[in-house]
């Protein structure tokens, strides 16, 4: 009768519901930059090969509509980086590298307004989907710079039938 008023933690259960949602999401799909220009790390166009991690998740034509946009954004703000940047480096020795900062501040500029397309496409489509699209700094796998990459992450499910 005493372990009837007894109270026992449960820390092994809220561990094995942590552990089970961790599982359950697979590794991220990587869609790597494919261009030739590569400015701190951002490249100019990302790779629109359909990646087969993603089969049977989200339409080949989604994709495709969703790198074709990153791509125009792109395609905008980097070649005014090239421009100051090269504009930068022909003042650097006069400006003690002070010229630098409008392309550092300009790069920041090109990588917020691709996080603020990728949450819109999250928030139209791929959430909805059970996908989130993110932005990403990854080490390059030839050498120890790094580089921007799109990681389509997969949401996990919740078990709604599962009791808290």
């Amino acid at each position: 009768m005493a372990d009837f008023d007894a109270i026992y933690e449960e820390e092994e259960e809220t561990n094995l519901d942590e552990n089970y949602h961790a599982m359950t999401a697979p590794d991220p799909v990587i869609v790597r930059g494919a261009g030739n220009m590569t400015i701190f790390g951002l490249s100019n166009v990302f790779n629109t090969e359909f990646p087969s991690g993603l089969v049977s998740r989200v339409a080949p034509e989604e994709f495709q509509a969703t790198i074709t946009r990153i791509n125009s954004e792109l395609r905008k703000t980097l070649p005014v980086n090239v421009r100051w940047l090269l504009c930068g480096c022909v003042c650097c020795c006069c400006t003690l590298g002070c010229s630098l900062w409008p392309v550092v501040c300009l790069s920041r500029r090109a990588q917020s307004s691709l996080t603020k397309l990728l949450d819109y496409e999250n928030s139209r489509l791929y959430n909805k989907l059970g996908l989130h699209w993110r932005l990403a700094k990854r080490r390059c796998d030839s050498s120890s710079m790094m580089e921007y990459v799109l990681l389509v992450e997969f949401v996990p499910k919740i078990p709604i039938y599962r009791p808290d």
